[in-house]
């Protein structure tokens, strides 16, 4: 253990620091890039990236790569950057908001660079998407078609009035539409909102009317679980009102399953009728590389959600380059991205990285265990998956599903790459993830980034990083990370802080949706001096300088002063064969100001000893094993981080996304009220864990 820099001791365990892994011998001189890499970019970081962005194809060359204007002090424009970093002075300064511009001068076209480019290269029969509906439709898209269904959708959304700076809210599942519409979209220089297609009606709503969208994109419904559930309602009730919305686009997915579907006259209009009947011949336009292509929203936890902007031409930059490098780009790939397409995880690396690099990958609608758990094994072998990137938190839910690894039945020779995103992962869920999915061989690419980033920040890379169980390592090259204490001074190895990234990168959200202000104080006032961007993430460094991520600087838990890292707590819980998955969160406790409460699902799912058990059966199961997991997370970490509660749950709330909605954990054992559940994979799981913490269940 080491103290650290953020206020009070911050625990810090580095007892999974021997476990490494060399560079896969599959990989070795045959990787897309080499250890070199970092050497040239930190040389000459902007001229790296304007090498990555010769990938793509320009309309119209760039004629000044990168200019940065820092937040200062508006009071002299003559003064030095910023008043004192991450403390004092800094956070009443009056500050300029920053301003980045990548490739100025220079036009392109999104989704030219992400379909057409490929059909005029000769490869139009290659597949671009295979489609996996929850019930096992499948559909085959190879580029050529792709680009006759993407010219239909921007000659419909033209006939609707949409032009380049509009903004399009979509409102759908994955499927095949979802990808069209989003590429029409920024085929016309217009801004898309994707919305995660299980959000309630009122968080739709709030993005309609926050980005001033003049178009909606919905479905009649979509399935969950084998079940067919309205969607149009949910459309309606987010667009009455005030807003700016003249047409909402229904897809017909669900069909006689929902029928009675609400319809305005004149405003909604069916997909089949509007888009399948307009011309498949389509010119594009060239937009400037700061044209702003999305505005993907933050969860909102505290607060309402913020809009982050994304642009053109550095987004496809940074987008493109980090997916051809970090998961080693071949012609022969089949990529598949879990993540709702929703999410920023699933817009870089499942829609404008691996099109612009004109791979083969898969999406699938459903959840991972509709109709049964080894869906995802299912799907893998099926289209002979190579690159399979997924979230922490499904892995540890594979390892309580499938404790003695992937059944025979099932061929996952075709892996050769893994990657995961989201959080931290578990060291041993990184072990079982590389033995069992990986078979041994695989590298796995953990990944940190956020929406705000747009891209991949850290991350090995394949065939040439030593892999550590647990850790991103460290910064791409072109990029810069360091762990730094409250004043913005970099820690020293062994040390924990905050994480910051140093300088700017192409793929960086410009600002806030109508709140420049609030992109200023979010990410860049606390070090304005260093012109550093503040991701809210703790990290420590290990004794090699690579970085361990420790969680959201909200989800460190304060025991009487000691500041505990939530992610450390639940890996040392995941290492003891009783434990399946572990959410850990800070809980009230009058004497040490926080507790910390664990939420335990064991190995065997239903229960310590594999039965169904009840309500009070599961606090007996907790009872009988809280003392032995006590004590491991006392050896594990210290005794300051023992559990003060051990809850058994058959299950925790993850969003779709797959990430422990640890609020909601927090809300149960203090008895707050539980917010909107509606992003949940499984809305019933609050219900069974207030049921065992509480008696009660949700109203």
């Amino acid at each position: 253990m080491s103290s650290a820099a953020p206020s009070g001791e911050t625990i810090v365990n580095l007892s999974n620091e021997s476990r490494r892994y060399p560079p896969s011998a599959g990989f070795a001189g045959q990787a897309n890039v080499d250890g070199s890499l970092w050497a040239a970019a930190a040389e000459d970081a902007v001229g790296f990236w304007a090498e990555q962005a010769r990938r793509l194809d320009w309309h119209t060359p760039w004629h000044t790569t990168h200019s940065w204007t820092p937040a200062r002090d508006a009071r002299s424009a003559d003064s030095a950057r910023g008043h004192g970093g991450g403390g004092s002075d800094t956070d009443t300064a009056e500050l300029t908001v920053p301003a980045a511009e990548w490739f100025a001068g220079g036009t392109l076209n999104v989704a030219v660079n992400c379909v057409d480019r490929h059909v005029a290269a000769g490869r139009g029969d290659k597949i671009a998407l295979y489609v996996e509906g929850e019930r096992g439709d499948r559909r085959e898209i190879c580029y050529a078609e792709l680009q006759r269904e993407v010219a239909k959708a921007a000659n419909a959304l033209t006939e609707l009035g949409i032009t380049k700076g509009d903004r399009v809210v979509i409102y759908l599942p994955v499927i095949a539409e979802t990808v069209i519409i989003t590429l029409a979209v920024a085929r016309l220089g217009a801004i898309h909102s994707l919305v995660f297609g299980g959000f309630s009606a009122e968080a739709l709503k709030f993005r309609v009317e926050d980005t001033g969208a003049k178009l909606l994109v919905t479905t009649d419904g979509q399935f969950r679980r084998g079940q067919a559930v309205p969607v149009k309602q949910n459309a309606d009730e987010a667009v009455a009102g005030e807003n700016a919305i003249e047409h909402v686009l229904v897809v017909r997915r669900t069909g006689d399953e929902t029928p009675d579907v609400p319809w305005t006259p004149g405003r909604d209009l069916w997909w089949h009728e509007t888009v399948d009947q307009a011309s498949d011949q389509h010119t594009p336009e060239y937009f400037d590389s700061e044209t702003p292509l999305f505005i993907i929203y933050t969860s909102g936890t505290t607060g309402k959600p913020k809009g982050l902007v994304h642009t053109s031409g550095g987004y496809l930059t940074q987008a493109s380059w980090t997916h051809w490098a970090m998961f080693d780009v071949k012609p022969d790939d089949v990529h598949w991205c879990t993540a709702d397409l929703a999410w920023v995880t699933a817009h870089t690396y499942e829609i404008y990285g691996p099109l612009s690099n004109g791979v083969t990958q898969v999406i699938y609608e459903g959840i991972p265990n509709s109709p049964h758990t080894a869906r995802h094994f299912e799907i893998i072998e099926r289209y002979g998956v190579t690159t399979y990137y997924t979230a922490p938190t499904l892995i540890r839910t594979l390892m309580t599903w499938f404790p003695d690894g992937v059944p025979a039945e099932y061929d996952l020779s075709s892996i050769r790459l893994l990657g995961t995103v989201g959080e931290a992962i578990n060291p041993e869920a990184w072990v079982w993830f590389h033995e069992n999915i990986g078979a041994g061989r695989a590298p796995i690419v953990d990944t940190w980034w956020q929406s705000e980033t747009g891209a991949a920040i850290m991350a090995p890379l394949p065939g040439v990083t030593t892999l550590k169980p647990g850790s991103a390592t460290r910064a791409l090259p072109g990029l810069r990370t360091l762990v730094v204490d409250e004043q913005g001074t970099e820690v020293e190895r062994g040390s924990g802080g905050y994480l910051v990234v140093a300088g700017t990168w192409p793929s960086m959200a410009r600002t806030v949706w109508g709140n420049p202000q609030r992109y200023l104080d979010a990410y860049w006032r606390r070090y304005a001096e260093q012109g550093y961007f503040f991701s809210g993430d703790g990290a420590k460094y290990d004794l090699d300088g690579d970085i361990w991520l420790l969680g959201r600087v909200d989800d460190v838990i304060n025991v009487s002063g000691h500041r505990l890292s939530t992610i450390e707590i639940e890996s040392a819980l995941v290492s003891h064969p009783l434990v399946g998955e572990a959410g850990v969160v800070g809980v009230h406790d009058d004497t040490t100001g926080q507790g910390i409460a664990a939420f335990v699902i064991p190995a065997q799912r239903s229960g310590a000893g594999g039965e169904q058990l009840d309500a009070d059966g599961w606090r007996r199961a907790a009872a009988a094993i809280q003392s032995e997991l006590r004590a491991h997370v006392a050896k594990e970490i210290g005794p300051i981080a023992k559990p003060r509660d051990i809850v058994l749950v058959p299950d925790l709330p993850k969003t779709r996304s797959g990430k422990i909605m640890r609020r909601l954990l927090g809300d149960i054992v203090d008895g707050r009220a539980l917010g909107d559940t509606t992003s949940l994979q499984d809305e019933a799981v609050p219900a069974q864990i207030l049921a065992i913490v509480r008696g009660v269940s949700v109203p």
